[in-house]
């Protein structure tokens, strides 16, 4: 199997010398039964159904699986899908399901089989040999869990045992400071508020998140930008748009619901841009799967107009192109640029328009990877539409450069006063289903002034003042001993994180690790000198409390707020809310604590009463929130007031990156995800829309860059990273695999992959891992038993 190391030395230092976890990243076992072949199929459509229909029969509950189906997403009483965070239908004409969801609701209702039994059965050191795929495969987790370092196990411990444990470490650190706490985009708003108020009045902004990971620099951004860390439109824009263009971003796996609105686009002769290095099914034609008439005649629906393949790194160059070409339009045709909007909302127009005359085309074309003519022909598709949407994902944001970028999508919008109209503005695509929501919700490492001056008049505590770590500088401060007790409210951290040894170096540095989990995953086994596992409710099972059932909410990508219900009784009597958890873990580290812990725990709407007295926009929050459809938290920057020190829209003026050229002999890696995946949750070694099968130890590579290596279709490969600090890392057997890239491109799949990502391979405007620019070399792996000495 392939392993990775810095030194080349055998599959035990999967890790460096961190023991007992030589199977992290990989998925199901391979046999040697993989395969690939071009996909032609439309996204969606048949394959979709078919998968649904192999997941269901797969599920240990294939009628509550069924079920699911018809409560999901549903305005009446239903639970919101804990996948992607794609706004629902505001209109109900869509019934609100894809496959991906279908895959995660029933990944939810697995039995609780990973209970004392199971884990007094099976070692730590025995499940680290496992894959990542059939730990959480065992099934759902039934009770709290202590490790027991004498047995190597996991062993039954009380719910108020493991609270008093957690008090009583964290109420012994030295400083507050020395603790962390990482929260996934799994958590409801109430807990995201619960859990930054519990570490505030602890005394801590150590609050890491997995936007550190992902989105920071769109929030960073647009905050500079527009005075907002979110995008403007929803989904009525998309209804409105004369273009949209998606950037960054493969639809079909990573938000399938947004197939159906750029179905609906092309049907009105809307301009369809998708710019990526990756040429995907997503780009090209689709059946919607819940039009009926279309699946049963095979009927297609354009999804794509044009497509652009941008070298990694390369969009912020093609941005600009495009800008320059609508500038040189311009100075020919009056009326191009929106003067009247400029003059009013904007700052900083005449620097920006200096700085683009200034760039030569030369340097646009090679930055970009992109052709001069292209480039022009998308600027003509550009000013051809009225109003455009411009969404993008990770693909733009894990780079060094992504916070420019995304400010170059504003600029771009900005000429012609495409934001704060109807079918129009930035429109960031996110992942987990409410990570949007843990921000809003007060979950930051850097929050604002006006929000801890609020939380202090309305919840009587003193929060600290001074920024907190995020996710990168958490590592490197467990890795240092600086902090000692890290605590992670749901998500897989350990393998999410970059540089994946030096996480599990740090992981296992600390005094206690606390994981609040609803599956075993690789972060249970990777752990500190003392270590809980704390099993939580999931978004699909019934929430009785002492005031009742209780319902939570979600904030999605669009900044629509609703609530959610679940549907099953829970998996095990033993779980327990993460409200719950989170007022128990509250009260027994803070035992003379003013703060009604016991009250919120029992009550959800006590805990969104105090949130709307703190949190802008939340105003009578209980009421509308049990609205049909919810409520759209209000976007200032939508009704062109922009809270910037101008009190404008800002134009950004940074210079063309530099670093788009890997090197003579050398490639630009891009991580991404299967089709068969959620974030980093394996359903299983196949790829359907890129036509591979029974594999995921790939790296996919242009036909040229394989031939000038002398490498056939899986052939075994190693790939040697080098990361900002001279370091280097190697994986070592993967197999080569030809796709529609860029010369110069390539790309494989992350978990795997944040192997190649160091510690030190940060962007400086973000500091989030740059996993989407790594510098490679791949190279043919030598000869079976053939020494390895001096790899790496």
């Amino acid at each position: 199997m392939p392993q990775s190391d810095e030194t080349g030395d055998a599959e035990q230092r999967m890790m460096g010398a961190v023991p007992g976890v030589p199977a992290l990243g990989r998925g199901p076992a391979e046999h040697g039964g993989y395969s690939r072949h071009e996909y032609h199929h439309p996204a969606a459509g048949w394959g979709a159904a078919r998968s649904v229909g192999a997941v269901l029969r797969r599920a240990g509950e294939p009628m509550e699986g069924v079920r699911a189906l018809f409560v999901m997403n549903q305005e009446d009483g239903g639970f919101d899908c804990p996948g992607c965070a794609w706004p629902d239908d505001p209109n109900g004409l869509h019934l609100d399901i894809c496959e991906n969801g279908v895959k995660h609701v029933t990944w939810e209702l697995a039995r609780a089989d990973a209970d004392a039994a199971f884990f007094a059965a099976h070692p730590v050191s025995e499940l680290a040999q496992w894959s990542d795929h059939d730990l959480e495969a065992v099934g759902r987790l039934a009770e709290p869990l202590q490790y027991d370092p004498a047995s190597d196990t996991y062993r039954p411990i009380s719910w108020d045992d493991a609270f008093a444990l957690v008090g009583a470490t964290l109420r012994a650190l030295p400083s507050p400071d020395q603790a962390a706490f990482y929260t996934s985009g799994r958590l409801s708003n109430e807990a995201s508020f619960l859990y930054q108020l519990w570490t505030r009045e602890f005394g801590t902004n150590n609050q890491p998140d997995c936007s550190n990971m992902c989105h920071e620099a769109t929030g960073r951004a647009l905050a500079a930008a527009i005075g907002t860390g979110k995008g403007t439109v929803d989904l009525n824009d998309w209804e409105a748009a004369d273009a949209i263009w998606v950037m960054g971003d493969n639809a079909a796996s990573n938000a399938p619901r947004m197939l159906t609105w750029l179905a609906d686009a092309d049907r009105r002769g809307a301009q369809l841009v998708h710019i990526n290095p990756l040429r995907e099914a997503a780009s090209r034609r689709t059946i919607v799967p819940h039009e009926f008439a279309d699946m049963a005649t095979f009927r297609t629906t354009r999804i794509g107009t044009m497509s652009v393949q941008v070298r990694i790194g390369g969009d912020m160059a093609l941005l600009r192109g495009v800008a320059k070409a609508v500038f040189e339009t311009a100075a020919r045709e009056p009326g191009v640029l929106d003067r009247d909007f400029i003059d009013r909302h904007t700052h900083g127009f005449d620097e920006y328009r200096e700085l683009v005359a200034a760039t030569p085309w030369p340097d646009l074309v090679h930055g970009s990877g992109v052709t001069e003519p292209d480039i022009r022909r998308l600027a003509s598709s550009y000013l051809r539409s009225e109003r455009v949407v411009i969404a993008w994902c990770l693909g733009l944001t894990q780079h060094e450069h992504g916070v420019d970028t995304v400010r170059e999508i504003v600029n771009l919008l900005l000429l012609r006063g495409n934001i704060g109209r109807e079918g129009a503005g930035p429109c960031p695509i996110r992942g987990h289903s409410n990570v949007q929501g843990n921000r809003t919700c007060g979950i930051n490492h850097r929050p604002a002034a006006e929000f801890l001056d609020r939380l202090e008049a309305v919840c009587g505590i003193r929060p600290p003042r001074e920024h907190g770590l995020g996710t990168v500088e958490t590592i490197e401060a467990m890795h240092r001993g600086d902090v000692r007790v890290f605590v992670a409210l749901g998500g897989n951290f350990a393998l999410a994180s970059p540089d994946l040894r030096y996480t599990a170096e740090a992981l296992r540095n600390c005094d206690l690790t606390v994981q609040v989990s609803t599956k075993l995953n690789r972060s249970h086994l990777v752990h500190g000198r003392r270590a809980l596992i704390l099993p939580c409710l999931t978004r699909t099972e019934r929430d009785r409390q002492a005031g009742g059932e209780q319902g939570v909410t979600v904030e999605d990508a669009m900044a629509m707020v609703h609530i959610s219900y679940g549907m099953k009784e829970p998996a095990s009597p033993q779980l327990r809310s993460e409200p719950a958890i989170l007022a128990g873990l509250a009260r027994a580290t803070l035992p003379d604590s003013g703060t009604p812990w016991q009250d919120y725990a029992a009550d959800y709407d006590r805990i969104r009463d105090t949130m709307a007295r703190v949190l802008d926009g939340f105003e009578d929050f209980n009421r509308r929130a049990r609205h049909p459809h919810g409520f759209r938290i209000a976007q200032p920057a939508r009704l062109r007031v922009f809270q910037t020190p101008s009190g404008r829209a800002e134009f950004s003026h940074p210079a063309l990156p530099h670093d788009t050229d890997p090197g003579s002999g050398r490639l630009l890696l891009t991580t991404i995800r299967s089709h068969d995946q959620f974030n980093t949750t394996i359903y299983s070694n196949d790829d359907r829309y890129r036509g591979l099968k029974g594999l995921r130890t790939v790296i996919f590579m242009n036909d040229d860059d394989m031939r000038g290596r002398g490498l056939d279709e899986f052939d075994l490969v190693d790939v040697t990273s080098f990361s900002k600090d001279g370091t280097q890392r190697t994986v070592h057997g993967y197999r080569a695999v030809r796709y529609d890239l860029p010369p110069g491109c390539a790309a494989g799949y992350m978990p795997e992959l944040n192997v190649l990502c160091g510690i030190a391979d940060v962007s400086t405007q973000s500091e989030q891992p740059v996993t989407k620019h790594l510098v490679v070399e791949v190279t043919p792996a030598p000869a079976p038993g053939a020494s390895q000495a001096g790899a790496g």
